[in-house]
């Protein structure tokens, strides 16, 4: 039986069952699509898509998540370890250009088995930070290229909208562990990622001071790594409730964090048109390619 504390929120819940724990899910990964996705990063997507498999349940729930039918709601289906290996088999030899696990922390005690085999690509670690640092060195070897967020250096912030106050103590000290496992960004003779890790800030309405904190503490602290500023917010799930976040980004706000980060010198990464903020970039969460 299955007594979980691999997430931060460490709520020992006995995951025997679907419902069980913050992260509402079972032992069991519980997965909504897994198919080739074409709207991450230009070095992880590429022409041949990356092969996202995304898992149901959240050990964050932030209210204006965009992918909360899986995330909060825990749509998707249950699959036996095999079956998500085979799964994964059959998504690289459709030619993408990674396995990009979406959301994995609530299922990382299964990586280690689902991930024996070669699949011939980079594995991608795709989170939203708020990992234990024991639970990520389990998976060193196993996981080629972290994606994971830094949303919140303001513990205010953090609580408020992900209920996870501690949120920047816990995800600054993993996304420094995710360095050391795998060092900075490194690109095939294409363009695409091979290694390292690029680190991930949505910049949300009224919260510009925040933003270039975390644009700092990056530049400070995580040499080599790759940052990819997001533009693409829009009031999603229970956004509507928080009247401050319910609009989408202004162009001034998102080109405030951009010229600071210009100004510091973080350049290496990306940043993101204002019409990224459209439901159209949201995969349909219907179980395509799911076994």
């Amino acid at each position: 039986m299955f007594t979980c504390s691999q997430c931060p929120r460490k709520c020992a819940a006995v995951r025997a069952e679907s419902g069980a724990g913050f992260c509402g899910m079972g032992e069991l990964p519980v997965v909504a699509r897994m198919a080739p996705h074409f709207d991450e990063e230009p070095c992880i997507s590429g022409k041949e898509g990356s092969g996202t498999v995304f898992f149901s349940g959240c050990s964050l729930k932030c209210v204006y998540c965009q992918n909360a039918p899986i995330s909060h709601d825990s749509f998707g289906k249950t699959l036996t370890v095999e079956e998500l290996k085979s799964g994964i088999t059959r998504l690289a030899r459709q030619g993408v250009n990674n396995i990009n696990l979406v959301n994995p922390t609530h299922f990382a005690h299964l990586l280690p088995e689902i991930l024996d085999g070669s699949c011939g690509v980079p594995i991608v670690y795709n989170s939203s930070g708020y990992e234990l640092v024991d639970t990520l060195k389990k998976l060193e070897g196993k996981i080629d290229v972290y994606l994971p967020d830094l949303k919140y250096v303001d513990s205010a912030l953090s609580k408020r909208y992900s209920a996870a106050e501690d949120y920047f103590d816990v995800t600054s000290k993993a996304l420094s562990e995710m360095l050391r496992q795998v060092g900075p960004v490194k690109l095939d003779d294409r363009g695409m990622i091979k290694s390292g890790l690029i680190v991930r800030h949505l910049v949300l309405p009224c919260n510009v001071r925040d933003s270039i904190r975390v644009v700092d503490w990056i530049k400070q602290n995580l040499p080599g790594a790759w940052i990819s500023l997001m533009a693409q917010y829009m009031p999603c799930a229970k956004a509507r409730d928080y009247p401050e976040i319910n609009r989408p980004l202004s162009p001034a706000e998102y080109e405030r964090v951009c010229d600071h980060m210009i100004s510091i010198g973080l350049e290496d990464g990306y940043v993101q048109q204002m019409d990224s903020s459209d439901e159209k970039y949201i995969p349909a969460f219907d179980l395509t390619g799911v076994p």
